[in-house]
């Protein structure tokens, strides 16, 4: 045996593996070495499995557990940023009782809103103080029109209708010149409309003033002195001889929520011996049946 020279280090001596079975050595006795030791081995990289060559969290891997994501944000200081705790308690109890005072407050405004919004904005009808009757033809006035028609109607035709939406009265007159007309001379129609849910003003102005668009041989005036609005149409198809054609006079009224039209028509054929009476005196005398009529419509 040849001693080692001094100068040599002695070789370390190989570490084994302890034998299956045996304990684990024991830590290091200077801990600041054990402290720089790493925990654990390194995993090694997981290979991509076929037909996905990125392998992620949902991919299936045979080298080991799947990828341990950090767990969510937590806030060292209790509540996350710009969140403030309602005011009357910091607990449970105290946070309840506050949202149901929310709750109960957001409500009653959403009930109150919903009665507004089905409630129409200006739901009271402007009536106008007008009445629409049973028997219409009890109120009609149309003496002005007796000038040319002396004879009276002794059973003119009547309706009406009622609802919660609109009343309605309905007159018809046929206009004899004398008792010894075979036939009526002429045609009387009047009627009014109660409009009691939605204001007809829009609609009527539409359908007077523009009349003339759907027959070319009506002419359409806009008068003055009854009620909120009104509109004169006339139409006359009569030849230069006037015994052939038709004339026609309509006045047509909206004063608040009520609209009325009183109409005369007649055809020349009608005539036994002499020709009608003309588009202008005709309208001169609707004018002043109205506005009798309607005066009666509202006094009584």
């Amino acid at each position: 045996m040849q001693d080692r020279p001094e100068d040599v280090p002695a070789q370390p001596q190989a570490q084994t593996s302890p034998p299956p079975g045996s304990t684990a050595p024991p830590a290091p006795a200077n801990q600041s070495q054990a402290h720089h030791q790493p925990s654990a081995l390194p995993m090694p990289r997981p290979e991509p499995v076929p037909g996905n060559p990125y392998p992620g969290p949902g991919t299936a891997n045979s080298y080991g557990p799947p990828p341990v994501y950090p767990p969510a944000q937590q806030y060292a200081y209790g509540q996350p940023p710009g969140f403030s705790p309602p005011p009357g308690g910091r607990g449970t109890a105290g946070r309840a009782v506050l949202w149901a005072a929310v709750g109960a407050v957001a409500a009653s405004a959403l009930w109150a809103g919903g009665v507004f919004l089905l409630r129409p904005l200006g739901d009271d009808p402007d009536l106008a103080g007008y009445r629409a009757k049973a028997n219409l033809c009890s109120a009609v006035d149309y003496s002005a029109l007796r000038t040319e028609y002396a004879e009276e109607d002794s059973a003119p035709t009547h309706s009406a209708l009622k609802h919660k939406a609109i009343d309605e009265s309905y007159c018809s007159i046929s206009l004899k010149k004398s008792s010894s007309s075979s036939y009526s001379d002429a045609y009387l129609s009047v009627q009014v409309d109660l409009h009691k849910t939605t204001d007809p003003s829009a609609e009527f102005t539409a359908v007077w003033s523009e009349y003339n668009q759907r027959y070319d041989d009506y002419e359409v005036e806009k008068v003055s002195g009854f009620g909120d609005e009104a509109y004169l149409v006339t139409e006359d198809t009569t030849s230069g001889s006037g015994t052939s054609g038709s004339r026609a006079v309509i006045l047509a009224v909206r004063d608040g929520w009520m609209t009325y039209q009183m109409s005369w028509s007649v055809y020349t054929s009608s005539y036994e011996t002499t020709t009608p009476p003309e588009v202008g005196d005709v309208s001169r005398w609707v004018k002043t049946d109205t506005r009798s009529t309607l005066e009666n419509l509202r006094s009584g």
